[in-house]
């Protein structure tokens, strides 16, 4: 990692913050579906923008690491990466606008299922960023990226 501050890299610490706040806002809509205040479903539309707002300064500092990346196959495995996340972010962007509609900014049990899919690419996304971080590169990103002798 380029980007640090204090000797620490910056990305692992910033994609904590997007993973929490995502979850809570499925712990919180849970809560609301299952009968409890209102005020939950809006806790949790908050949530996702605060996870939005953190998952966008992740990205950034991913990006930047990115680019000092020299090797092509590499390269590649973190652009797959970061690609997995910013479909995560635009699922989550796509659930708050949907939110927006409603006046106590609850979500339905369609939307509810749909968050929680999109809490799993992001546990997945984190997942296979400690993959990456660990020198270790799954199956499947090799042959997504046409590199089978990684």
């Amino acid at each position: 990692s380029r980007l640090k501050i204090a000797g620490q890299a910056v990305h692992p610490i910033l994609v904590m913050f997007p993973l929490g706040l995502f979850a809570m806002a499925v712990i919180f809509d849970v809560a609301d579906l299952a009968g409890g205040p209102s005020l939950l479903g809006t806790l949790a539309y908050w949530n996702i923008v605060a996870g939005l707002l953190a998952g966008m300064l992740a990205t950034l500092a991913g990006a930047i690491d990115l680019a000092f990346v020299r090797r092509a196959d590499a390269k590649r495995m973190g652009v797959l990466r970061v690609l997995l996340n910013m479909g995560v972010l635009i699922v989550f962007a796509v659930i708050l606008m949907v939110r927006v509609g409603n006046p106590d900014r609850a979500a339905g049990g369609g939307l509810f299922l749909l968050e929680v899919l999109a809490l799993g690419l992001t546990g997945f996304g984190a997942w296979f960023g400690g993959e990456l971080a660990n020198g270790r590169v799954p199956a499947f990103a090799r042959a997504a990226v046409g590199n089978r002798g990684y």
